[in-house]
């Protein structure tokens, strides 16, 4: 146990990789669509997250 906390922490994933060779064309155009729609809604999350952020910056900056 005690070698277990001396190792690095490994990264996260959070997407399992699927195998790409039981996929056809259509199919992994499909996947690429998925995962553009999963970065879209990330990056609207990040914008909202950094306008809530500016937002609490302007309202506690000192005057």
């Amino acid at each position: 146990m005690a070698q277990d906390e001396d190792l690095p922490l490994r990264k996260r994933h959070r997407l399992e990789p699927l195998p790409l060779d039981s996929l056809g064309v259509e199919e992994l155009h499909e996947y690429i669509q998925e995962l553009r729609n999963e970065i879209a809604r990330v990056e609207a999350d990040i914008t909202r997250k950094q306008s809530h952020r500016s937002a609490a910056d302007a309202f506690f900056k000192p005057r």
